[in-house]
């Protein structure tokens, strides 16, 4: 998060500085003797957090939080307790009183960065859903396949047979492995032969030339052993 301090006493705004320092998650592009000087920097570029006194010369830090069309997040740090309920009803992530503890410093600026995430993935919205289903066409017609019925796919040159749970015969498609494959939802199928991609949860055993589908016994072939590696030690 980018941030800015402000404070009109120049001990206050390097202690200022260098309690912003021991937050990873800050980074801190401008210090500022007073609001003028702070409104300008927020013109020339978009800032995440205030740090701001509130009695300051010329334009008090309320009257400079008041006066922002685009707020950013503000924390008040400052002397005075009595304009605490005034600060908040300007909507300031905190309210904090001269000394600051470096622990209740950090403590507004979690609480700052919490509201900073919540933003951002407001704004990126929901993620997209996944269909759980392709489509192959068959006979002049596109049949729709769902993804946690497949056993296994057997790859027969310019066609595929699908190996279903609900069916005790495999559907014919025209297609190929290598076409189908981008259409998988990764982690759910792997690619185990040049002839053959297989749900993962359909599988029941694995040995170092073979996976099992219960009885079935399908090859591994020599290209595709890592992945079955990969699939022994996910985390290795």
């Amino acid at each position: 998060m980018t941030c800015i301090a402000i404070d009109d006493e120049p001990l206050a705004l390097k202690l200022l500085e260098d309690n912003i320092a021991k937050a990873p998650f800050l980074r801190l592009v401008a210090s500022c003797r007073d609001a003028f000087e702070a409104l300008k920097v927020l013109q020339e570029q978009p800032v995440d957090l205030v740090f701001v006194d509130i009695q300051m010369p010329g334009l008090t830090g309320l009257q400079f939080i008041a006066s922002l069309p685009r707020k950013p997040q503000v924390i008040l740090i400052t002397a005075y307790r009595q304009y605490a309920l005034e600060g908040f009803d300007l909507d300031v992530v905190d309210y904090l009183v001269k000394p600051v503890p470096l622990e209740r410093f950090l403590r507004a600026c979690n609480r700052a960065r919490e509201i900073h995430e919540l933003q951002a993935a407001r704004q990126q919205g929901p993620a997209p859903v996944q269909p759980d289903y392709f489509f192959l066409p068959a006979d002049y017609s596109q049949v729709k396949i769902q993804f946690r019925d497949i056993l296994y796919m057997e790859g027969l040159r310019d066609y595929v047979k699908i190996y279903l749970k609900s069916s005790p015969k495999p559907l014919l498609f025209r297609a190929s492995l290598k076409s189908i494959e981008p259409e998988l939802p990764a982690g759910k199928f792997i690619r185990i032969h040049k002839s053959y991609i297989v749900a993962v949860e359909s599988i029941t055993a694995i040995r170092k030339k073979s996976v099992f589908i219960g009885s079935l016994e399908l090859p591994v072939g020599d290209a595709f052993s890592q992945a079955i590696d990969r699939l022994l030690r996910p985390n290795g």
